[in-house]
């Protein structure tokens, strides 16, 4: 079964992606333009309001300078 985005693992999936963020430096601004999204379909990952994709997931990563596989590690290690 799919879990809904108030799982705690998604939440902690939520944390990861905006830490992601912030450890690159960039606001969410600078992230979606990076990404060619809107700021706010960002806003709404980060805030638990959409589902993030694995292809989105990747992409978020190589903008913000971290190797997907190693960011995975890190999530699952946070206990999601």
């Amino acid at each position: 079964m799919l879990p809904s985005i108030h799982h705690p693992r998604y939440q902690a999936l939520q944390s990861h992606l905006k830490a992601l963020r912030q450890g690159a430096g960039f606001t969410q601004i600078q992230l979606a333009e990076r990404l060619g999204v809107h700021q706010t379909y960002l806003s709404k990952i980060e805030r638990g309001e959409r589902y993030m994709d694995v292809l989105l997931y990747l992409d978020w990563c190589r903008a913000c300078g971290a190797e997907p596989d190693a960011a995975i590690k890190a999530l699952m290690n946070a206990g999601a």
